[in-house]
């Protein structure tokens, strides 16, 4: 690893303008990505300013049934917090189903939105990466791409998001609280704090030189609402998605579905809000037709490769599954 400069940081302010300062400087929190990436050689920060001494790791239930959750809190405590699995179950169902026990006692929730894909070719140094190294091509259209995205790609990247997290607040409408570097705050929705690729596929959020998360707000779930987080991937524990849906379902008492949401992971380039398919089953009874043909119309627009193709069908089949059996627990 590269010598670098370490820095507690005791002040927001002073640990912003550090790192608005210089390219080479960088939030560490838990750490979990950024310290795998630098034994990589990926990233080869000069400095680390460690933030895990800010005031941003208490868990604020508000009177409304919403919640803001500080940016360092860690996963582990946001999974068991009791308001949390009772109100935003899928939210407590998603970052259990990722990384390790160990992995989450320390991986914080500012950090989970901001890790980095797990393509192998992003991850190995000696090979062409856009996100990597802009302009020197993408490895993955070539060559191994079974695990990575179909949704919001482009020439220039395929690459997936790993996130369990951010699917489960994409499909919650969370919204991410930042501090900018003059001390104003700010918040964006999280399906817009994402950059899809296009031609500049190193560019991966809204976030400028200095902005640092403090945390991420999610309003209160609809009325009467049921959800849960599904996951299919290779083993059964610790192991990135092949699909998953964080779905989100309140019926009328003649099951219609007065609000659906849905969220999914290992499909997209960040994670995915499945807007076309909540258009086409709001206000509708879902049968398996009904939500078999909007799973499909949301993955119209795919750009499947020859190994990955087979996720569509997998993500048609989750999908339809996930909502079926929400919507027939509200029945019941």
């Amino acid at each position: 690893m590269k010598p670098f400069a370490y820095e507690r940081a005791t002040d927001p302010g002073a640990a912003a303008t550090l790192v608005a300062d210089s390219t080479e400087t960088v939030y560490l929190a838990g750490g979990t990505n950024l310290v795998d990436l630098m034994k990589l050689g990926v990233t080869e920060p000069a400095m680390l300013v460690d933030i895990t001494g800010l005031p941003y790791d208490t868990i604020e239930h508000r009177p409304d049934g919403g919640v803001l959750i500080g940016a360092l809190v860690p996963g582990s405590r946001l999974a068991g917090d009791p308001g949390i699995r009772e109100r935003f179950p899928a939210l407590a169902e998603a970052l259990l189903s990722g990384a390790s026990g160990q992995l989450r006692t320390v991986a914080t929730t500012g950090g989970n939105l901001l890790q980095r894909t797990r393509c192998v070719y992003f991850q190995d140094v000696t090979k062409p990466c856009n996100k990597r190294r802009p302009g020197t091509g993408c490895s993955a259209v070539q060559g191994l791409h079974r695990d990575l995205a179909v949704l919001g790609t482009s020439d220039s990247c395929v690459a997936g998001h790993p996130s369990d997290m951010a699917v489960a607040m994409a499909a919650l409408d969370a919204v991410v609280h930042l501090r900018r570097v003059n001390g104003s705050t700010r918040t964006v929705s999280l399906n817009e704090f994402y950059l899809l690729p296009g031609d500049t596929p190193d560019r991966e959020t809204v976030l400028q030189p200095g902005d640092l998360i403090t945390g991420v707000e999610l309003p209160p779930p609809p009325e009467g609402a049921a959800m849960s987080y599904r996951k299919v991937r290779d083993r059964w524990s610790y192991a990135f998605a092949l699909v998953s849906v964080a779905a989100v379902a309140a019926t009328d008492t003649d099951g219609t579905l007065r609000e659906i949401r849905l969220g999914l992971g290992g499909v997209g380039a960040r994670p995915w809000r499945a807007r076309e398919a909540e258009r086409l089953l709001t206000g509708r009874r879902p049968t398996g037709e009904s939500l078999r043909e909007a799973a499909r119309a949301e993955f119209a627009p795919a750009r499947p490769l020859p190994q990955n193709a087979f996720k569509i069908d997998l993500a048609v089949d989750v999908i339809t599954s996930a909502v079926r059996d929400l919507v027939g627990g509200q029945r019941r």
